[in-house]
């Protein structure tokens, strides 16, 4: 390893540290304890036009970091995908969660989202005792909560459930390109891009679309 990389691995392990330390002060000062079990929760897929929404939620070990850890989209899809696998394996506890899009049709994204997290952390194989979610605080959870903006960039295990929940879906949504190919859901993941929204005039709604999100476009 040259003297170059080996700055960068040093400033990397302080990076998530830091991100480490914040998340944990954070959750002491929250509970006034330092006896607490924190897992990560976050979502990903609530702006797109067709697939599920999924929130990750992980409990990650004290006595190790997992390096790279970041806002999932500010990682590249390779980084992610050994990520995902990395987190897996190393974490204490770790659960993805779905909702599907007639569902998220049903009863809003919003409560589609609260769902999917309700789901992964009752999901968990170890019984967290307090939350850190990203920027939002899950009605019908009796667990302490503690809600960060932009935590997938600040808290390391909000980071890690971001991971989680964009690979699952990315990967639900390339598997619904080889089932329905005239969308480009490989592409663009079921977002409303251009060639996306003039795919839906043209053929018209899928089973994976959300319709509460098309009419406009179906309308055109």
């Amino acid at each position: 390893m040259t003297e170059k990389q080996k700055i960068k691995l040093e400033l990397e392990k302080e990076r998530i540290r830091g991100m480490r330390e914040f998340e944990t002060d954070l959750v002491r000062e929250a509970l006034g304890t330092n006896a607490f079990v924190i897992a990560g929760i976050d979502e990903a897929g609530r702006g797109p036009l067709a697939g599920p929404v999924a929130a990750g939620a992980v409990i990650l070990p004290e006595d190790h970091d997992i390096l790279y850890l970041n806002d999932s989209k500010k990682l590249s899809a390779k980084k992610r995908d050994m990520l995902f696998d990395q987190i897996k394996e190393e974490a204490l506890a770790w659960s993805v969660a779905l909702v599907e899009p007639a569902r998220i049709d049903e009863i809003n994204i919003l409560q589609a989202t609260y769902e999917a997290m309700r789901l992964a952390v009752s999901q968990l194989k170890v019984k967290p005792s307090v939350l850190v979610n990203d920027a939002v605080t899950i009605p019908g959870i009796a667990l302490p909560q503690v809600p960060v903006v932009k935590g997938d960039a600040k808290c390391i295990s909000i980071a890690a459930a971001s991971i989680l929940a964009k690979v699952t879906r990315d990967r639900i949504m390339e598997e619904m390109d080889a089932k329905y190919p005239e969308y480009g859901f490989a592409k663009h993941k079921g977002y409303g891009t251009r060639e996306h929204m003039n795919a839906i005039r043209e053929h018209g709604p899928c089973p994976i679309h959300r319709r509460s999100f098309i009419t406009r476009i179906v309308k055109e």
